[in-house]
């Protein structure tokens, strides 16, 4: 085939393609060439210019920040949505929407979820769930026991348990409390049958859904009481504490805080959440970025789900 015949072909298969939607198949069938052929040609219009393929990016999607997200942070995959930081409700809102179709696009069968016991995001993005058989034959499992007074902790079962209802899952529940008032108190409870029947499931995690929380709790978790002491908190900080996830802190490095304090926590430890296949932080506002920032930095979670102003501001830093 001369070099004339062959930019002919191409030219005429790129248009069939590209222009007219006509598969290969059937590309192969009118033209009576190989697929192979038809593959190559293609591929070699786009590399000589042929075809330009682009990408229109509509607005409200941060497609770049992304992809920039995940290069800096080494991330299986950032979600960037369009949401203000100076209102935190309806930031909250959207990255509960975005967390739940995240859940129902990548949830397979069978999966064994984990789901931190209670974050307004979380809670969000349950709300957001679309009835679905996502998750069938799999298992939703509590990961941080229910936290604070009691209202707190039937949020934190009922959180699970909607979970696994949308998807088509069955609950496992974390039956205690999530922190607790001593190391001794801790060890009991957590030989407790129920408990290990929720503790048992942590290493097999396809998927864990946490929230990123700061060293000073939000206004609506510091009044349910389910949090560290304002002396604990600050025994925390002078270890150099900057937030948490399910109640285990690090610091700027996302290394993990070594206190007894740490010893009253019923719950996932960050080894174990480490295990996860897919550790998917739900965050964001100005008021988390040192918290996000440190567990990028320490590899706590390799899926980051946050909005547009957070993520330029985690992206200026060094």
């Amino acid at each position: 085939m001369s070099r004339a015949d062959e930019m002919r072909l191409m030219t005429k298969i790129a248009r069939m393609y590209y222009d007219q939607g006509i598969r290969q198949q059937e590309i192969t069938e009118r033209l009576s060439i190989h697929q192979s052929t038809v593959s190559r040609l293609l591929k070699r219009a786009r590399d000589i210019n042929i075809v330009r393929i682009s990408v229109a990016i509509p607005p409200g999607i941060f497609s770049q920040t992304e992809e920039a997200l995940e290069a800096k942070f080494g991330l299986r995959e950032a979600i960037v949505v369009d949401a203000s930081d100076r209102d935190e409700d309806r930031t909250v809102r959207d990255l509960g929407a975005a967390a739940a179709f995240f859940v129902e696009s990548s949830v397979k069968a069978g999966m064994v979820i984990g789901v931190s016991s209670w974050s307004r995001s979380l809670l969000a993005m349950v709300d957001s769930l679309r009835q679905c058989d996502c998750g069938r034959g799999g298992t939703v499992v509590q990961i941080l026991g229910g936290v604070g007074s009691p209202d707190t902790q039937f949020q934190a079962t009922q959180l699970a348990r909607d979970l696994a209802s949308r998807i088509g899952a069955t609950p496992i529940f974390l039956q205690g409390p999530g922190l607790v008032g001593s190391a001794a108190a801790r060890k009991i409870l957590s030989a407790d049958p129920a408990i290990q029947r929720a503790t048992k499931l942590f290493p097999r995690l396809d998927v864990a859904l946490v929230g990123i929380g700061a060293v000073e709790p939000s206004k609506l978790l510091a009044s349910s009481g389910n949090t560290f002491s304002p002396s604990e908190r600050k025994d925390l900080m002078n270890l150099g504490a900057v937030g948490d996830i399910c109640l285990r802190f690090f610091d700027q490095q996302g290394e993990e805080i070594i206190s007894p304090l740490m010893d009253r926590v019923i719950g996932i430890d960050l080894a174990a959440l480490s295990k996860a296949k897919r550790v998917v932080g739900i965050a964001g506002g100005t008021r988390k970025v040192p918290a996000i920032y440190a567990a990028l930095r320490g590899k706590r979670i390799n899926v980051l789900i946050t909005d547009q102003s957070t993520a330029e501001r985690l992206l200026k830093l060094k």
